[in-house]
């Protein structure tokens, strides 16, 4: 699995032209994703098939339908409007057939329950930065700005280059949530107008990173001393799930590597059951274990402070 990677070259042709982009949602007064009150703008398509992904409406690159159980009323209008023949019912169950599908919308604008909803709207650069513009008092107030987010924002990267250069030029603080699983020169083009990179990192252990994301970390790993070398300010993402990354060692391997490449700011994410209907509204089977307790996660904030490191819990 992987994304095809940009050279430097090939980037600077692509942030000249291209200004649409795939945006799977936006959301206003964000607390968790950077400092102060911001703008989390949600760029859709990841590399990664994370079992745990709180966010797998954001996994495809494409926009795709997604169906809510709890508001249908199973009245099956919206499989007698659908033209392809792409919706049916079966075991109390709508199915989603992806090859057929066109997302034309008629099942979504005929649902009397709104149980069906398109997610990945395409926005020029224009129109995400007036959604932007709306909550910069906020931003000034607080300290804040915008975060762009995922699935993996440098999945779009001409898109993303264009709408960071634009917050700078209003003085709008940059933070870019990201896997780094991208080409270094691409994710140094984006660092030109990146104030801070929230960078996830969740397991150091190469095997047990690829059985649980789909992909080797060894480039995460290297762009993230790319990115301490070039200076940046980082804070590092770890994700805490139970049975996958929350042993000793692995904990102690993470806080090792991170302070050995100069980053000195951790945020513990623990584990939680969000992304669970979100992906069966997918038509997908979510990952299930329970939220780790909290004593395990004052563990491992005290582990990874052995390690020198400046560690919260949550963003």
């Amino acid at each position: 699995m992987g994304i095809n990677f940009l050279n430097a070259k090939s980037f600077q042709k692509l942030t000249r032209g291209l200004t649409m982009g795939l945006i799977f949602d936006i959301k206003r007064y964000a607390v968790h994703d950077g400092p102060g009150i911001r703008t989390t703008v949600f760029l859709k398509g990841c590399p990664l098939t994370c079992l745990w992904c709180h966010n797998p409406e954001g996994i495809s690159k494409e926009s795709e339908l997604m169906w809510s159980k709890e508001r249908c009323i199973h009245c099956k209008t919206c499989q007698n409007a659908c033209l392809q023949g792409a919706l049916t019912f079966s075991d109390d169950a709508l199915h989603i057939n992806k090859n057929t599908c066109n997302l034309c919308t008629t099942c979504v604008d005929v649902c009397p329950s709104q149980a069906l909803e398109v997610i990945g709207k395409e926005m020029t650069v224009t129109q995400v930065i007036k959604e932007i513009e709306k909550d910069t008092i906020f931003y000034d107030e607080s300290k804040g700005g915008v975060t762009f987010s995922g699935g993996e924002p440098l999945m779009q990267p001409d898109f993303l280059y264009q709408l960071l250069k634009a917050c700078k030029e209003q003085g709008i603080h940059t933070a870019v949530d990201t896997s780094g699983y991208s080409s270094s020169d691409v994710l140094l083009k984006i660092g030109a107008y990146t104030d801070l990179f929230l960078y996830d990192v969740k397991v150091i252990n190469d095997r047990i990173h690829k059985e649980t994301t789909g992909a080797s970390n060894n480039l995460i790993l290297k762009n993230l001393k790319e990115l301490s070398r070039a200076g940046k300010e980082v804070i590092v993402r770890f994700p805490l799930i139970p049975g996958v990354n929350d042993g000793e060692k692995d904990i102690g391997e993470l806080g090792e590597f991170v302070s050995s490449v100069n980053v000195k700011k951790v945020n513990i994410l623990p584990y939680h059951k969000a992304g669970i209907e979100k992906a069966k509204r997918l038509n997908q089977n979510p990952f299930m274990c329970e939220p780790p307790s909290h004593t395990r996660v004052t563990s491992a904030k005290k582990r990874l402070e052995e390690c020198g490191l400046n560690v919260t819990v949550g963003g």
